[in-house]
């Protein structure tokens, strides 16, 4: 893209339609613009507020939550709970920025569109790179964990065969599943994502009828190192909400739609994740800290037999987060195909159902083996970091994108407070960061350095060509 604008305003008369050159007016006249409608040329505009709520729980209430409680508890003691709610201001500051910029600029690739259209194509590539890193990673370290959770609990399963044959089975199954259509694939995990809900809304509201016949237990007081650990895990819980937000270009009105999607789901969230450490920590005290499997310990306190249904649903928790990667992280690739930086073919769509199979599919394969020849933790590490980098220049984004009164598909959020908003979330990324190994925080720089370097040799052979 070359020039940026001072001010774009745009509509669309029919947001349910594919969003090609015929739907906007022509008050659209800039480059920007023109980047954003031949990106999105070809998608149906069909997943709804509740379709992508869902998707964005789906992508944040991960398989974590089933042990985080108790490294809350060994970091903060009984203000466990305080942790999460501080570090959800910080998270509040950029979920607003995301819902401000994917209100002005709602396409695919979700924050790589937004810095994108704020910062030039070389900015957009890097967070881009960061988006669809920490999804591949992530997605790779999950399917192992479901893997080996599988073989844990059934032993004849615990071979390096099965192995394969699990991850392989999960990852093809939900890339057809999102080949087939962008619609059924929202549906089908809003389903999902509803079901792996159901044994941690029996835990809380079991476990809390429980602790009302229990009595207080007495906790070692948290020391200021721990308790700011404890900010950071909780921080990283919270994070997710970026690999959906790549689908933003097959939203239906999404100037409202996605704001109104995010702001359901991540107050959803805030509120289920606090209540599930109140009631953990409640039915076992402080031998949380020492848990390894924390949700179902203190459930086997409230029925023996219902301990067994939590590790199952942590299983199951895995398993419907793979199937939200797969929906919004190949958009990037997408995205990158459509603008230039990528092969061509990588921004197919399907001759039936407009779905970008070409990415689905080769963002599948290295998910895959990613989960086939790695462990979950060092993948779950350099994505946590990746997402940080990716936050901050989605937080300076949303500011600029606010302060230029860039819209391109009818009115904007307009949140006053952007410019605080902001603020907080870049500084809170920072904070991060700078918490992180020095080895993991050179990672991150060798990543964004690579980015830019690909970018500028790419752009050489095209002005070359």
């Amino acid at each position: 893209m070359g020039c940026r604008p001072a001010k774009i305003k745009a509509s669309c008369p029919n947001p349910h339609s594919l969003w090609g050159e015929a739907d906007l007016t022509d008050t659209v006249t800039t480059d920007v613009a023109a980047q954003e409608v031949a990106r999105d040329r070809g998608l149906i505009r069909a997943v709804g507020t509740w379709g992508l709520a869902f998707s964005i729980i789906n992508g944040v209430v991960g398989a974590g939550i089933f042990s985080l409680p108790s490294a809350m508890t060994a970091a903060a003691g009984d203000k466990a709970a305080l942790a999460y709610v501080l570090c959800a201001i910080a998270m509040a500051a950029v979920v607003i920025c995301f819902a401000e910029a994917a209100s002005r600029i709602p396409t695919s690739g979700g924050a790589y569109g937004y810095v994108d259209a704020a910062f030039g194509p070389l900015w957009g590539f890097v967070t881009g790179v960061l988006t669809w890193l920490a999804s591949v990673l992530a997605c790779g370290g999950i399917a192992a964990a479901l893997a080996d959770g599988i073989g844990a609990f059934v032993p004849a399963l615990d071979t390096i065969s099965a192995r394969t044959a699990i991850i392989l089975t999960v990852i093809v199954g939900f890339s057809w599943l999102n080949i087939r259509g962008v619609d059924p694939a929202a549906r089908a995990i809003g389903v999902m994502t509803a079901i792996k809900l159901v044994p941690l809304l029996l835990f809380v509201i079991l476990g809390a009828v429980t602790i009302a016949e229990m009595p207080a237990h007495a906790y070692t007081p948290a020391t200021g190192e721990n308790f700011g650990k404890a900010i950071i895990l909780a921080l990283f819980a919270f994070c997710g909400m970026e690999t959906p937000l790549a689908v933003s270009g097959e939203v239906a009105e999404p100037q409202k739609t996605i704001p109104r999607a995010l702001f359901i789901s991540m107050g959803f969230v805030v509120v289920f994740y606090v209540a599930i450490q109140f009631v953990a920590q409640g039915l076992l005290g402080p031998g949380l800290a020492g848990s390894a499997t924390p949700i179902a310990d203190a459930m086997a306190v409230v029925s023996p037999g219902l301990g067994l249904v939590i590790l199952i649903g942590a299983s199951f928790s895995r398993l419907v987060w793979i199937g939200s990667d797969l929906f919004g992280a190949p958009r990037i690739l997408f995205a990158f195909a459509r603008d230039g930086t990528l092969p061509g073919f990588l921004g197919t769509l399907h001759p039936r159902n407009a779905t970008p199979f070409i990415a689905i599919i080769i963002h599948a394969a290295i998910a895959a083996a990613l989960a086939i020849t790695g462990t979950f933790e060092p993948l779950a590490i350099l994505s946590t970091l990746a997402t940080a980098g990716l936050y901050f220049l989605a937080c300076a984004a949303a500011w600029k994108l606010s302060r230029e009164g860039v819209a391109l598909f009818g009115k904007p959020l307009g949140f006053r407070g952007m410019g605080a908003a902001a603020i907080l979330g870049m500084v809170s990324m920072i904070v991060l960061t700078a918490l992180a190994e020095w080895a993991e925080i050179a990672g991150l720089v060798i990543v964004v350095m690579g980015s830019v370097a690909f970018y500028w040799a790419q752009a050489k052979v095209k002005r070359a060509a």
